[in-house]
């Protein structure tokens, strides 16, 4: 074997762990009293849910959407707004032990893609009219830990 096989089969070997593309998957707005509600007074309760799933698209790629779900409701529960963002990324990871794979696909990924999501959000709540909506930092390692806790609790 020459020394160049060598050098190509140890950069082949290398890990790899890379973002390929970076997209908005969906995005929803509802705001079904609009515009009766702004003449209203009244702070929103303001809900949010994040959710992350993956999935292997093919070898070596794989594909992680997060998607925040903002709710806004007066304190007669009419809903002021209801904002959906889904960011997704295309991710290439390469000789990486399986166990590490879920790691990066349940923390690393969605760190990179929360705040795409997040600026939308804002963007999204605010040009609709309503103040905007700052969400804070998500631990996501946090969040696959408790979901590895109740898996093996299950």
């Amino acid at each position: 074997m020459s020394d160049k096989e060598t050098i190509n089969e140890q950069a082949n070997a290398q890990p790899v762990f890379s973002i390929e593309k970076i997209y908005l998957k969906d995005l929803s707005l509802e705001a079904p009293h609009v515009p009766q509600i702004f003449l209203d007074g009244g702070e929103p309760q303001i809900e949010v849910r994040v959710a992350t799933a993956a999935e292997k698209l093919e070898d070596e790629f794989y594909g992680v959407t997060v998607t925040v779900t903002v709710t806004a409701k007066m304190e007669d529960e009419r809903i002021l707004f209801l904002n959906e963002v889904a960011q997704s990324g295309i991710f290439r990871i390469a000789n990486i032990q399986q166990q590490d794979v879920d790691i990066l696909l349940a923390v690393a990924a969605p760190n990179i893609l929360f705040p795409y999501a997040r600026e939308t959000v804002s963007n999204t709540i605010t040009r609709s009219g309503f103040p905007p909506v700052m969400l804070a930092p998500i631990n996501f390692e946090a969040m696959y830990q408790a979901e590895q806790a109740n898996a093996g609790n299950a």
